[in-house]
């Protein structure tokens, strides 16, 4: 049942008047009432709509995709290639934990490598620009401005740019560079040498230091000298007279290397014909032993150098008797 008030809504003058009369959250209540029932009527008086006209769909053209070329391809096996070039590089290694978000697909565009060409003006030797105009001296390009790498004219040159480029691959592939490890399986400790007791610094092996004296002028030659092996005080060049310490006579029987003849000493000769060995000191006309030859001054000096000394007779035979009483009557 419908009120009165629904029935016939009141002119615009009497609902101002009673919503004076109302106060509060009553006339808020009234004036959306109101409003809603005016919204009700529009409605119910408007004219039926036309049925629009049925729209022919035409068949769609086929989408071109938006880049030609192009794969999807997972976006952590972008990550994966990046790590395994850092790592052969620079022998870094990144953990997968350190990498961005591998979540979803990428695309990738396969190109040819492009090869970026320079030239330069041969009037004022000056790089061109983007443009076929010098910047300096305002001068077309032209086949005389140099171009940078050369065009490769006949198939020699071509096939000589192959060669080098496979000498270089080569030469990096041999000589490949040291990749650092920073992997330290072990744990170092830092350690400083103790004021008493066992001493922590490396020992290595004891060295004879060797002292060479002038014969002439008894002063030292030493190895920073003006002059290679030459006396500071006299001039002397160093030869076998010049003493040495330690005397090492046993290993160097036939001088000290870079020693020149001496007075005293003048080296050991061999026969140029036997090859055979002169006693030390033997004058010239000396026979030799082997081929009886005489010295003379083809033969020529033996090289200065180390030689391990002969085993002494005395103690081989002394061995040869306590090996021949060790053994036993049955072997």
């Amino acid at each position: 049942m419908s009120s009165p008030t629904a029935a016939n809504p009141a002119p615009a003058g009497s609902i101002s008047r009673e919503g004076k009369k109302r106060k509060g959250v009553r006339k808020v209540l009234y004036n959306v009432k109101t409003v809603f029932k005016w919204s009700a009527r529009t409605k119910k008086g408007a004219p039926p709509s036309a049925p629009a006209a049925a729209v022919v769909s035409q068949p769609a053209a086929p989408a071109k995709p938006q880049y030609e070329g192009a794969t999807k391809i997972p976006r952590i096996q972008i990550h994966e290639e990046r790590a395994k070039k850092l790592g052969t590089k620079f022998g870094l290694e990144i953990k997968p934990s350190e990498w961005h978000t591998t979540e979803g697909d990428v695309l990738r565009v396969e190109k040819s490598v492009r090869m970026r060409i320079h030239r330069e003006c041969h009037q004022c030797h000056s790089a061109f620009a983007a443009g076929d105009e010098c910047p300096n001296c305002k001068h077309k390009r032209c086949k005389l401005c140099t171009r940078h790498p050369p065009k490769l004219r006949t198939e020699e040159e071509k096939q000589a740019l192959r060669e080098k480029r496979e000498a270089a691959i080569r030469r990096n592939k041999q000589n490949a560079p040291i990749v650092p490890s920073y992997d330290y399986s072990e744990k170092i400790v830092l350690k400083r040498p103790r004021k008493t007791g066992q001493d922590l610094v490396y020992k290595g092996k004891a060295r004879v230091r060797v002292r060479r004296h002038c014969h002439e002028c008894n002063h030292l030659i030493t190895g920073h000298a003006k002059q290679a092996r030459v006396c500071d005080n006299c001039g002397h060049k160093r030869c076998a007279d010049c003493p040495r310490e330690p005397n090492d006579k046993n290993k160097y029987p036939y001088g000290y290397p870079n020693d020149e003849p001496g007075t005293n000493f003048k080296g050991v000769h061999a026969c140029h014909e036997c090859r055979k060995k002169f006693p030390p000191n033997s004058d010239d006309g000396t026979e030799c032993r082997n081929c009886s030859h005489r010295k003379c001054a083809d033969c020529p000096r033996v090289k200065p150098r180390k030689v391990d000394p002969e085993p002494d007779p005395d103690i081989l035979e002394t061995l040869r008797l306590r090996v021949a009483a060790l053994s036993t009557v049955d072997s």
